[in-house]
């Protein structure tokens, strides 16, 4: 058994703790979780105990950075999971971390990749394959993706994606005005179908408004 001796508020922004057992410093932990595990001078800790207090702050501090994460925007598991990896916390931790928030509704790859795909359709509509690349690439499941990519009309996002470019090229030379809007849908994943026949679409409109 090991003895409390003191505790000592850490430096810095965050609210930290400094447990010294035995005279000496032995690790440090949030204040939360001190409070919360009742840590007092004089107190003795097994080795036990003290693996449960620090698993305890572990948890906490995976918690805490997650939440930090998703607050940005909505993530998939995987990308969670990935970057708490990074961040070197323990795998039981992240574990454990994920489960709760899947528990709250937090991390839910099915909403995840209905946002994503409504976000990119609304300020960037993109074809429905470059969008599922997007979401493979995010680490969710070919079911989620085409559940979520199956809203997407190619035709109509193609009309929007090409409609604010195509009336800002000069129209004196259908060749040029196909192959500089082409290429800007084709960088958004649709195929030739769908590009010419939006090229020749807002050809015969934008002309036809014109006169």
């Amino acid at each position: 058994m090991r003895k409390v001796t003191a505790l000592r508020a850490g430096k810095g922004r965050r609210k930290r703790v400094n447990i010294f057992l035995d005279g000496e410093y032995a690790f440090s932990l949030e204040a939360e979780v001190a409070v919360k595990e009742g840590l007092g001078v004089d107190q003795e800790l097994s080795p036990e105990r003290i693996e449960e207090i620090t698993s305890a702050n572990n948890y906490r501090r995976c918690y805490d950075a997650a939440a930090l994460f998703i607050s940005y925007r909505p993530r998939s598991e995987p990308e969670l999971r990935e970057r708490l990896r990074r961040r070197n916390f323990p795998a039981e931790s992240v574990d454990a971390v994920v489960a709760r928030m899947k528990e709250q509704g937090l991390v839910d790859d099915t909403a995840f990749a209905r946002f994503w795909t409504e976000n990119r359709d609304s300020f960037s509509p993109r074809s429905q394959w470059l969008t599922g690349m997007e979401l493979r690439r995010k680490g969710v499941s070919e079911e989620i993706i085409q559940q979520a990519v199956g809203i997407l009309d190619d035709e109509d996002s193609a009309y929007r994606a090409a409609f604010k470019k195509a009336r800002n090229l000069p129209r004196h030379d259908y060749q040029s005005f196909r192959r500089r809007l082409g290429d800007h849908l084709q960088r958004r994943g649709f195929g030739y179908g769908v590009i010419n026949a939006t090229v020749k679409r807002l050809w015969n409109e934008l002309n036809n408004e014109s006169k």
